[in-house]
């Protein structure tokens, strides 16, 4: 069950050519690999890409009527590799994942695919995650198709080019026999925008004749001595092919060429911002109508030295706009400018911020200072003195706030769902910790991550998807306590399975690793995976964790099915940490993402209800009178819906918990409270929609009931009053 459904939209990728299509920058994304003449698609789920996957699962009826294999890999590997049905065959195929970390993981794959190169065209769509919203490294993807002198398209961020240069993509691959890297930022996945459609095409030369003609040129194997030939040919034979190619379609653009004796060069993923800010500085209109000259590289890699030639003859200074280090770009157009003579003066770095997202406001400040420089605009003014005046009367001057606002405002990091199942598990650990003390624990991504933050404040170190066993590698040495490391069932089917948990198998360890089983690849948006319990009509689901565990050799396995008995968490985690039992110990904790659930049955309970059934659904609370306000049910929970609120009580000044309406009635705060110091004040009530007349009569009775003691106790207060 994927974060969300795309069924409604699928629909628009049927458009014939001359309609209009109206949508996301994902799904249009979609639509121009079907115009594209596609065989295959394959790719692993990942921001901000999450939702292309989603896309192209919801839409797999119409890519099989268009003949087009698409798989949901077990990792970025597995889908660089599958383009390995490129090299020997006109077939063309497109793989997607996250970049960095999924380029990462992709590597070998793509590094081999570069140097043997491609026959059919070959187009990998990576989700550039770099900036203000990423959640990881701060890294380019500009290096790899460096290294791997893999062709580099970072189109403008608007649907009609996203598409062209998808199209381009595979014109310019099959061109220059090498693989094609199209980046997208998170801003251009979810663009909204239109485009003149044009047909689906179905293959010419499809999976079927490959299978039925198998071809073989051992020249495009990576082998001794052809490996060495590789590299020779990408130099002489496919780069000049590339710049051919890429001069004659005109992929990279000119505006306003001639306009004035300054320029800026621009990668087309930052063209809409850089538009922004010279709109505000008055050099540009909203319909793309400069006064500057402005060079946009569509193409990242290579660079065309003829356009940079081009673009800065005859002009007294140029910007450079990239966004990141290392510079690349800049170096690069340094070299050139400075090989052909020529006496543009560049600017990039200096002017514009060394590293980091190059937002509005930072290229606004840039522009404005470049522009300034040469005089373009007019510098902004200096502020006057502020002449003191003597008051006759001495008055006292109002207080000026010293403090910033992160001085006063708590932060708020990033934290679990509310009912999430992994919350539970943490809150065992904090207890355990209370009793044996803290131990080592190689954390892994996913939710599970956010254990690292309050209030668990639990992590040492994280090293990649699913090598959180792998992180604790080193750690396996006699010693009084034991190394600990996460791993979600995600990242288990990911590597963690041969990278982990069979590596600590064949390394004799003795550590413990936790695999948090909560039925998706949560923080991907929900996608099914092995031990999915969902029936998947196109994929097999439902295969146990434990098994695949006992199948590489472990002998101390336990599977806890319900994570929120906090309890049961707490004692299997102890047992596992001093059991005498030599050899790695592997606990599997199952709940399903309350997320996942969640969005799966509060459509049916809505449904349910306006057909009139009887629905029930339970919450819980916090008695105010009995609550100490001690506060250990949100200190080893954390859930969003626990709050507090002032004490009833007038001689009590510590205020209460008290549980929010969003509550699921996950059960976790009353759970962790009973578990760590037998907490009283929690009570469970059920909300009933619908009632039955046996629902509505023992409602009457209780409340008659409760009302007589009510009154009663209201009789002796008084009596004693006296």
């Amino acid at each position: 069950m994927a974060e969300r459904s795309f069924v409604e939209e699928v629909k628009k990728l049927r458009l014939s050519g001359g309609e209009v299509f109206r949508g996301e920058g994902i799904l249009a994304v979609t639509k121009a690999l079907l115009e594209s003449g596609v065989s295959y698609v394959a790719g692993y789920q990942g921001a901000p890409i999450s939702h292309l996957m989603d896309v192209l699962a919801d839409a797999q009826d119409i890519l099989s009527e268009q003949g087009i294999r698409f798989e949901n890999s077990a990792s970025e590997a597995t889908a660089a590799a599958t383009l390995a049905a490129s090299v020997n065959y006109p077939l063309r195929g497109a793989v997607t994942f996250k970049a960095t970390v999924g380029t990462n993981v992709a590597s070998d794959a793509l590094a081999n695919l570069a140097s043997g190169g491609v026959t059919g065209g070959a187009l990998i769509i990576v989700g550039e995650d770099y900036g203000e919203g990423s959640s990881i490294m701060q890294e380019r993807s500009h290096a790899f198709a460096m290294k791997s002198q893999i062709w580099l398209l970072d189109p403008r961020p608007n649907l009609p080019s996203i598409v062209d240069a998808v199209k381009q993509g595979f014109d310019l691959s099959e061109a220059s026999n090498t693989p094609v890297m199209l980046q997208l930022r998170i801003r251009a996945c979810h663009v909204h925008g239109h485009f003149v459609a044009g047909d689906n095409k179905r293959a010419k030369f499809t999976l079927k004749d490959a299978l039925e003609n198998p071809q073989r040129d051992v020249g495009r194997i990576v082998l001794p001595p052809a490996s060495f030939v590789h590299e020779q040919e990408k130099v002489k034979d496919r780069w000049p092919a590339a710049v051919r190619f890429i001069e004659e379609r005109k992929l990279n653009e000119f505006f306003s060429e001639d306009a004035d004796d300054i320029g800026i060069i621009v990668q087309g993923g930052s063209y809409n911002t850089l538009m922004r800010a010279l709109e505000r500085l008055e050099l540009a209109d909203v319909y793309g109508n400069t006064k500057v000259p402005l060079y946009v590289m569509n193409v990242a890699y290579p660079v065309i030295e003829s356009e940079v030639i081009r673009f800065c003859e005859g002009k007294r200074a140029v910007l450079v706009v990239e966004e990141g280090q290392p510079n690349f770009v800049e170096q690069n157009l340094a070299t050139i400018l400075r090989q052909a003579g020529s006496a543009t003066v560049l600017h990039g770095k200096d002017t514009l911020p060394v590293a980091g997202e190059y937002t509005a406001a930072e290229l606004l400040k840039g522009a404005r200072s470049f522009c300034e420089r040469y005089e373009r605009i007019a510098p902004l003014p200096v502020p006057a003195p502020v002449r003191k005046v003597i008051p006759l009367i001495e008055v006292a001057e109002p207080a000026v706030p010293s403090t910033s606002l992160g001085e006063v405002v708590h932060a708020r990091p990033p934290g679990f769902c509310t009912g999430c199942p992994e919350r539970p598990i943490f809150s065992a650990m904090k207890l355990v910790e209370r009793e044996l003390g803290p131990h080592h624990v190689s954390a892994d991504i996913g939710c599970h991550l956010f254990s690292i933050l309050p209030p668990f404040n639990i992590g040492n170190t994280t090293m990649g998807y699913g090598l959180g066993g792998a992180g604790a590698a080193a750690l396996n040495a006699p010693a009084g306590k034991r190394a600990i490391s996460m791993m979600g069932d995600g990242g288990f089917w990911h590597n963690g399975l041969t990278s982990g948990v069979a590596n600590a198998v064949f390394n004799k360890s003795d550590n413990l690793t936790i695999v948090v089983d909560n039925n998706y690849t949560s923080a991907t948006g929900g996608q099914d995976i092995l031990s999915s319990n969902a029936v998947n009509k196109t994929r097999s689901t439902g295969h146990e964790i434990e098994s695949a565990v006992r199948g590489v050799g472990v002998k101390w396995v336990k599977t806890l099915r319900r994570t929120y008995d906090i309890a049961g968490m707490r004692d299997a985690l102890k047992e596992a940490l001093i059991t005498r039992e030599k050899g790695p110990k592997v606990l599997i904790a199952q709940s399903e993402c309350m997320l996942n659930k969640q969005r799966r049955e509060k459509p049916l309970v809505r449904k349910a209800i306006a057909d009139g059934k009887r629905m029930v659904r339970e919450k819980f609370g916090v008695d105010s009178d009995t609550c100490t306000g001690d506060h250990s049910c949100i200190r080893l929970s954390g859930c969003p819906s626990l709050s507090i609120k002032p004490n009833p009580d007038p001689l009590r000044t510590d205020p209460v918990a008290t549980v929010l309406d969003s509550c699921v009635g996950c059960g976790v705060c009353g759970e962790v409270s009973h578990a760590a110091v037998l907490c009283p004040s929690f009570y469970k009530a059920q909300i009933v929609s619908n009632p039955s007349r046996w629902d509505q009569l023992r409602d009457r009775v209780r409340a008659a009931v409760i009302g007589w003691l009510q009154r009663g106790e209201a009789r002796r207060r008084e009596a004693y009053a006296f």
